[in-house]
């Protein structure tokens, strides 16, 4: 363990300035508060702080910062409070340490909803001091080097997990490769030891097989950049088991697959020596197509920059090599860290503490704004963190970057959240494309916007970026409840009506109770939804009211509609309108039957999905035969209907050349659009199919059907009912 005077004299060797007092109050604080708790290696526990401090020394951090490694863990394990930290340390380390704090006290139901609790909490302090992230992550770095020592397997694994899936990714995107790569060996080691022990014992087979090949590689590659009088330092090194073992899983190959196991860094004096080296190495040594990179001119978000490039180089030896000056390897390994190292006065280091100038900060904290839950806001920000990255242009030529993958429609929340909510359309290099595209890299990428348009619930399924999916979530649960409430208002009106009453807010108010609702707009939620039914609220209205069977008047209700159309002898029409919805939300059409303007309709009241339509001699009707208070006199409202509606159509056509042409001729000159084609059954002469077709009404099918009919292709049509 580090003594106080080494951790003191380290601090001072890279600030002469720093509070050397403050500093060893702080030591002997954590020394006394931790008094005699142990650690599970039997180590005293203040020995955690301290190294943990040690670890941040490496990285010429503040003094408050080293202070804060020091207290990080008094609140939570020892009787220090907040208040006296601040007046023993001041406002900026109380902060800080409160920042770190481990929020165990926080009573939550489970061990993933603790995990993202905390994991939200930590995001919120560290979005106002990034040094708060840095202290956090030395904390786990040291945690994981004695991992070991915890006896139970199923806690080192769940705290292994958790490294791998949030810790290494946020120090990768603060650009502390060296934090990364040792959180993400030792979590590997402990989730997979045999896949780890494999390809450490293939890497050694290998140096022993090829001796000094890294040593000889190097030299080689100085020779070839002295020869064109670049002066240049290397390093070269196999990469890491975790590196390769990743590659493998991703690209599905075996180890004896893999060509590119050593990495080589050149570093060079100027920012115009990286591209000269790069040119004669390209000169000297076949490139590997694809391989190239350019992080100087395209810098990561994290502010990492080099030139990337793959070569047969030496010895016909497939190899990596990273390309940049001394300046951009200090970035490289420790990130924002590296920035304490050229700061000039206090403004300017108190300006690098703020975390909110990190986009992908700023971009989680919308995340977190947006998350319904503390699950659902970790699941988004595993998504932002964990992909690799693909990066586009605006028709400006700004530079934004994406998780690998993306669609214009993550690229339009990237730019600003009501760009993603108003998107109708998107150009890429120029071209219209369907929003569901993936965008690769250098594409330049134009967003359509209409005020009108709203997020679709369609687009959940194919974003990819946390922020993009927290956004239309939210969006559909606001839009989910208003029309649910609506349909609950309706069914309701249409309940009580039955009965001879009208529906008062002031009666619904009296049984919110027994319904465990907060409001009455509770009630017409949970009706509209379908967790209870209209005569349920009725009769909690009017206790002594006896509902008579009405299955018998229903059937006869199902029997009247098929037939003649019913005259309203009140001269009040009392159909519900079915308006233009966003499908799969408060009222949807059934598949069974696919109704559409013109055909006769009842509604199904359906346990979580609202109301579902179905044509009214529709089969599946007899199974809520016995359930009349499921059912619903719908009509369709002709004058506010502008959306299409899928019409279902069954086709025997001549297997002859030509035939699918024809048809699809036909359906496009009589302005109907196919978007499902399915062959149920092939034949020498001829092949059944069902094809769904856009349309707006029943007139609309039948004259496509009569126009298919008259042509030669086509054996026989039909309108499907199933």
């Amino acid at each position: 363990m580090m003594r106080q005077f080494e951790l003191v004299e380290r601090v001072r060797s890279y600030d002469p300035g720093a509070d050397e007092d403050a500093l060893n109050r702080a030591y002997v604080y954590a020394v006394q508060k931790h008094g005699s708790q142990t650690r599970a290696s039997g180590d005293p526990y203040f020995s955690h702080p301290v190294e943990v401090a040690g670890i941040l020394t490496r990285y010429k951090l503040d003094t408050a910062t080293i202070i804060t490694a020091l207290l990080h863990d008094t609140i939570e394990d020892t009787d220090a409070t907040a208040e006296e930290i601040q007046r023993l340390f001041g406002d900026d380390v109380a902060r800080l340490v409160d920042g770190v704090t481990k929020l165990t006290r926080i009573q939550l139901q489970s061990d993933q909803t603790k995990q993202a609790e905390n994991f939200r909490k930590l995001l919120l302090a560290m979005s106002e001091d990034i040094r708060v992230l840095l202290v956090k992550l030395a904390d786990r770095v040291h945690n994981m080097r004695t991992l070991h020592y915890i006896k139970k397997p199923e806690k080192r694994r769940r705290i292994a997990l958790e490294t791998m899936e949030i810790y290494a990714p946020l120090a990768e995107r603060i650009g502390m490769a060296e934090f990364k790569t040792e959180l993400e060996e030792n979590s590997f080691a402990e989730l997979h030891p045999d896949a780890r022990d494999s390809i450490v014992n293939r890497l050694k087979f290998l140096e022993e097989q090829g001796g000094d090949l890294v040593q000889r590689i190097m030299g080689e590659l100085n020779q070839t950049l002295a020869r064109s009088g670049i002066q240049a330092s290397l390093a070269g090194r196999e990469k890491s088991p975790y590196s390769i073992w990743r590659k493998m899983q991703r690209k599905d190959v075996a180890f004896e697959q893999l060509s590119d196991i050593m990495a080589f860094r050149v570093t060079v004096d100027s920012l115009e020596d990286c591209y000269r080296a790069l040119g004669v190495l390209h000169a000297a040594y076949p490139m590997v197509p694809g391989r190239f990179k350019d992080y100087i001119s395209t810098p990561k978000p994290n502010g990492y920059r080099s030139l990337h490039t793959g070569v047969i180089g030496p010895e016909r030896h497939r190899i990596e090599i990273q390309i940049r000056t001394a300046e951009m390897h200090d970035v490289a390994e420790m990130g924002v860290a590296a920035h304490w190292s050229y700061k000039q006065d206090a403004a300017a280091a108190r300006a690098l503490t703020e975390g909110r100038q990190y986009r992908w900060l700023r971009e989680l904290l919308e995340i977190l704004e947006h998350a319904s839950n503390p699950e659902e806001f970790l699941e988004h920000t595993k998504l932002e963190m964990f992909q690799d990255q693909v990066f586009c242009f605006t028709p400006k030529g700004d530079l934004i970057a994406l998780p690998r993958g993306a669609t214009p429609v993550d690229f339009a929340y990237n730019v600003h959240s009501e760009v993603g909510d108003r998107c109708v359309g998107s150009k890429v290099n120029g071209r219209m494309v369907p929003l569901r595209s993936q965008l690769n890299n250098g594409d330049q990428v134009e967003i359509i916007t209409n005020p009108k348009q709203t997020p679709s619930p369609e687009w959940e399924r194919f974003v990819v970026t946390g922020k993009a999916r927290a956004r239309i979530r939210r969006f559909v649960r606001g839009q989910q409840r208003g029309q649910n409430v609506e349909l609950g208002k309706k069914i309701l009106q249409q309940a009580f009506r039955s009965e001879g009453y009208d529906m008062t807010e002031k009666g619904l108010a009296g049984v919110t109770n027994r319904f465990r609702a907060e409001d009455v707009e509770d009630i017409y939620w949970m009706v509209g939804e379908g967790q209870l039914s209209g005569h349920e609220v009725v009769m909690a209205v009017y206790p002594g009211l006896k509902m008579a069977q009405k299955v018998g008047s229903m059937v006869s209700l199902v029997k009247g509609l098929a037939g003649a159309k019913k005259k309203d002898t009140e001269g009040t029409h009392h159909s519900m309108p079915i308006r233009g919805l966003i499908p799969g939300m408060a009222l949807h059409y059934a598949r069974c039957c696919h109704p559409l303007p013109g055909d006769r309709i009842v509604g199904i009241v359906t346990t979580g999905k609202g109301v579902t339509i179905h044509t009214i001699d529709c089969d599946q009707l007899e199974q809520f035969s016995e359930q009349p208070e499921r059912w619903l006199d719908l009509a369709w409202d002709t004058e506010n209907d502008s959306q299409h509606h899928v019409g279902r159509i069954n086709m025997v056509v001549a297997n002859e050349p030509g035939s699918l042409g024809s048809l699809s001729t036909v359906i496009a000159k009589n302005m109907g659009n196919i978007t499902n084609l399915k062959i149920t059954n092939r034949s020498a002469d001829f092949f059944d199919m069902i094809i769904d077709v856009d349309v707006r009404d029943v007139r609309h099918l039948v004259n496509i059907i009569a126009a298919l009919r008259a042509t030669p292709a086509v054996n026989s049509v039909e309108r499907a009912r199933r």
